[in-house]
């Protein structure tokens, strides 16, 4: 299974890298015992048979290493205790596979309690300090790989202690010290029902009652609906706090619900999975040109160091269950047919294509 993945990402899509979430909780269910790298063990090889690079996001604390008096709803992931535990983790998994990991994502959507769940609150300092210890510890032992921090989810407000506002998340890491121990900032922006090219400001321009059925980009106008107002908001932090340093977006795309039944023997359209009613709003031919889009502005901005696609076979490995949220974002459709925005990246050839500066 593993094989067709590269052979769809390589040889197809003609890409240069993957994304991978690996979960420490997972992988490390005892303090001591050894390292479950089953998983690993065949994606990281095959990768490199395939001569594609490697992106790890590493994730979710487990049980036995979080803080005293960490929640224990199961629902709630969360940080270590001590750093260290986790840096000895990722630190393992660097020195058992060299040379065949190239980036590592420290976290994911730290902004977020249920990602970052700490009886400490989303402190900005402490995701910071586990950032850095990671940083240096990995460069010691391959300076070659790009360190990332965690993406952050596009959030309207801040309700502390639930969730930030990511552009106030993003200042706080900015004066916790986050542009000096890290090679790219980490960025999410999995698409609405807006073009990538349109600034949330801009939304409430689309007349009430043409099409779209999700009305949040037009009737409460904010950031977090846009994917160019969410990008420019953190390059221009960055670049405001005098560095050039440059993003790396880990999640972007656009769902759609077309193609995807009730089920394998009801092929009535299904309805969005619920929070994602947006999804039916796009139709595939959207999908298709608003990541054709995405990739032009991202290239032209020249700020944007890594960018990838969510996703391609999320719905593959779960039957394209239509009430999973990330199905609709899946490049492949059900039956595993190749749904348009496949051609629309596969003819970009990154492949085969000289890198630029830009890119």
């Amino acid at each position: 299974t593993y094989d067709l993945w590269m052979q769809m990402v390589a040889n197809q899509l003609k890409l240069n890298w993957i994304k991978s979430q690996v979960r420490w909780a997972d992988l490390e269910k005892t303090k001591g015992a050894p390292l479950d790298f089953g998983t690993l063990d065949v994606i990281l090889p095959l990768a490199a048979k395939y001569k594609v690079k490697v992106l790890l996001s590493i994730v979710t604390a487990p049980r036995w290493a979080r803080e005293k008096g960490a929640s224990t709803n199961p629902d709630h992931n969360g940080p270590p205790a001590d750093p260290q535990d986790y840096v000895n983790f990722v630190t393992a998994i660097v020195k058992r596979y060299p040379g065949q990991v190239h980036a590592i994502e420290v976290w994911n959507e730290q902004n977020l309690d249920r990602e970052w769940d700490s009886p400490k609150g989303l402190q900005a300092t402490q995701y910071v300090a586990l950032l850095s210890a990671t940083y240096k510890a990995v460069k010691a032992i391959d300076p070659n790989i790009v360190i990332m921090s965690g993406a952050l989810s596009p959030v309207s407000v801040s309700d502390p202690p639930r969730f930030y506002d990511d552009f106030v998340y993003m200042d706080a890491m900015i004066k916790a010290g986050l542009l000096n121990t890290v090679d790219c900032i980490g960025a999410h922006h999995n698409g609405i029902n807006l073009p990538p090219t349109v600034d949330y400001q801009a939304a409430p321009r689309d007349p009430k009652g043409q099409r779209s059925r999700f009305r949040g980009p037009y009737d409460n106008p904010h950031h977090e609906w846009s994917f160019k107002s969410t990008l420019e908001g953190y390059h221009q932090r960055i670049a405001a706090a005098g560095s050039s340093v440059k993003l790396c977006v880990t999640e972007f795309g656009w769902p759609s619900m077309g193609g995807i039944t009730v089920s394998a023997t009801n092929k009535a359209q299904a309805a969005p999975p619920v929070g994602f009613e947006f999804a039916a709003d796009n139709t595939l031919a959207d999908q298709a040109d608003y990541t054709n889009a995405a990739i032009k502005e991202m290239m032209d901005w020249g700020w944007i160091q890594l960018a990838f696609v969510w996703n391609l076979n999320y719905g593959a490995q779960i039957g394209w269950d239509p009430k999973n949220d990330n199905v609709p974002y899946s490049i492949l459709g059900p039956g595993f047919s190749q749904r348009p925005v496949w051609q629309k990246i596969t003819d970009y050839n990154f492949r085969n294509k000289p890198r630029q500066a830009s890119q």
